[in-house]
């Protein structure tokens, strides 16, 4: 049952938000990366960049515990659902500026491939290297969106910073401003946004004109990179990398080097494709997924003396994480491990160079 909101604050949120779209007892798994989590008890879908402002207002003025959704990656939301109001940002709008070389978009815009789709049609290039990325625009500027930049060279990372120009915000305090890219003081997986309550309303992005050709090659180079690297969500859903970056060392290699790969407890496991994902391999329950983490944080910890933070936020109310011992899987044929993918590398690099 849902959170028995009192009379009066039940009759606001209708009045304030389309009554027949505020809906109780959601569940949530359908609408993240990871398909795991319980029932929100209200959901609403903003559709327009207007309707999430109000929903964030009216849920503020309320002071009802609110949570805003966007593509659900990078979050595990806990079993026993999130006890108050889950807005879903819907606001998909996109348009294109040809004539200064940008491109608007509404928060809940999907990068890819909506967003890259559309930029990449009108010859506009800068957002192309993030294809394969599931995020929506707020999220990319949640987390400063980053992936290498195009071969061969690879030469360092690109953020989504490099090319936003401005973003219409409503802030923590309830003011609607417009703000350029040094507001959000960005840094690596980092923005403001984790330190305020801001939310993302728009973005304009400034780009470059491009040969379309040229930004397709690179979209294919960097969703083969990704496919070789990173489960597919459709079969193997997963929140991305589940743990902090380590500099110079890695915690996906910690993991590895742990012999942790492959390592399950329910149906929640290591991927071999990438140490440092967890995937569900159908039925995994967050319960399942905190039981996993804890055990390749003490594996970890004890082994090498190193502490993995998660990355991923937690969102909702959890059960205890599962009792049950985590056991070992093998290796699935045709997959490459990150040991087996070095190997393979430096295999062909010495093959070209006896030639």
């Amino acid at each position: 049952m849902p959170t028995p909101f009192s009379p009066g604050t039940l009759q606001s949120l209708h009045d304030a938000l389309s009554a027949d779209r505020l809906r109780a007892d959601v569940v949530l798994a359908p609408f993240t990366t990871f398909q795991i989590g319980g029932p929100a008890d209200w959901y609403y879908e903003a559709l327009t960049a207007d309707e999430l402002r109000t929903a964030i207002e009216t849920a503020r003025a309320l002071e009802i515990p609110h949570f805003l959704l966007g593509v659900g990656a990078n979050i595990l939301i806990g079993d026993l659902g999130f006890r108050g109001l889950v807005i879903r940002n819907r606001a998909q709008h996109v348009a294109v500026d040809a004539a200064n070389h940008r491109l608007w978009a509404e928060s809940g815009a999907i990068v890819w491939p909506d967003l890259i789709e559309t930029a990449v049609e009108a010859g506009l290039s800068g957002l192309e290297h993030y294809a394969g990325i599931p995020s929506t625009v707020g999220g990319a500027l949640w987390q400063n969106l980053h992936f290498l930049s195009p071969p061969p060279e690879r030469a360092r990372t690109m953020f989504i910073e490099e090319v936003l120009h401005e973003a219409e915000l409503l802030t923590e305090e309830n003011a609607h401003k417009t703000v350029g890219v040094n507001y959000f003081n960005f840094g690596y997986d980092q923005s403001i946004l984790h330190e305020r309550d801001d939310v993302v309303l728009s973005a304009t992005f400034q780009l470059a004109p491009a040969d379309p050709a040229w930004m397709r090659h690179t979209i294919e180079a960097n969703l083969a990179w990704r496919s070789e690297r990173h489960p597919p969500l459709d079969t193997e859903p997963s929140a991305g990398s589940i743990f902090q970056k380590i500099e110079g060392i890695g915690a996906g290699r910690l993991i590895d080097e742990c012999d942790l790969l492959g390592t399950r407890v329910g149906t929640a496991e290591v991927t071999h494709r990438h140490a440092n994902i967890i995937i569900n391999r159908g039925g995994a329950t967050a319960a399942d997924v905190r039981a996993l983490i804890q055990h390749v944080q003490d594996t970890v910890a004890r082994q090498t003396g190193y502490h993995l933070k998660p990355e991923i936020a937690f969102i909702g109310a959890f059960a205890p994480p599962t009792a049950t011992p985590p056991y070992k899987v093998p290796k699935p044929p045709g997959i490459l491990t990150a040991k087996e993918r070095a190997q393979h590398g430096k295999e062909q690099r010495d093959r070209v160079e006896k030639r």
